[in-house]
This record gives structure tokens, sequence and C-alpha cells, in this order.
């Protein structure tokens, strides 16, 4: 995949793309009832991981407590990402993360 189109991409991006898409749909899995769609984009020297869900509540982002057990998805993906945001859609929400390709 990465010589068809290239681009360069890391290893170290492919696991934080990895780790994104699993908290991203892990979230929506656990909070968001009905459908979900997961879209992976790539544009200028990133990919954007979004993930839509029906439920139209924007996910909680709560403060960094290194004491709270579980709970750090949305903290972690916010550490690791160039942008992150949180759109409201005619019905529900789309959420959505970019990865540097090369890292």
């Amino acid at each position: 995949m990465r010589a068809a189109h290239g681009v360069h991409v890391s290893d170290r991006a492919l696991d934080l793309v990895e780790l994104v898409v699993s908290e991203l749909v892990t979230n929506t899995r656990t909070y968001a009832p009905g459908p979900s769609l997961l879209s992976l984009e790539v544009r200028e020297g990133c990919v954007d991981v979004a993930v839509w869900d029906s439920n139209p509540d924007p996910p909680a982002i709560l403060p960094p407590d290194p004491t709270r057990v579980g709970q750090h998805g949305l903290e972690i993906i916010m550490a690791v990402a160039l942008a992150f945001q949180i759109h409201r859609e005619p019905v529900g929400k789309r959420v959505t993360a970019s990865i540097a390709l090369a890292l």
C-alpha cells in the first residue's frame, strides 16, 4: 500500500493510526447506539481518521488524571494527533483526528 501510492509512512505513524482507529471505534461502540462509519483519508502528509456515529452528543474530553483508571482514549488521541475535531452532522456527529504519516 505504501509503495503503491508513493507516500512514505513510518512504522510509528502506522502504529498511531491503528491506536487512533481503535480508540475512536471503541468509543463509538461504547457510547453511541446504532450505526457508525469509519473513514481514512490521506492528504498533505497526514491521514484523517474519522468516525461518524448516530449519537449527537460530543464525547466528554476529561482533563488529564494519572489516577483515573480508563477513559484516557481521547486524551491519548489529542496527544498524538496533529488536529482533533468534532463536527455535528444532520444526524449524529463526526470525530476526526489527523495523524502525520512521517514521524
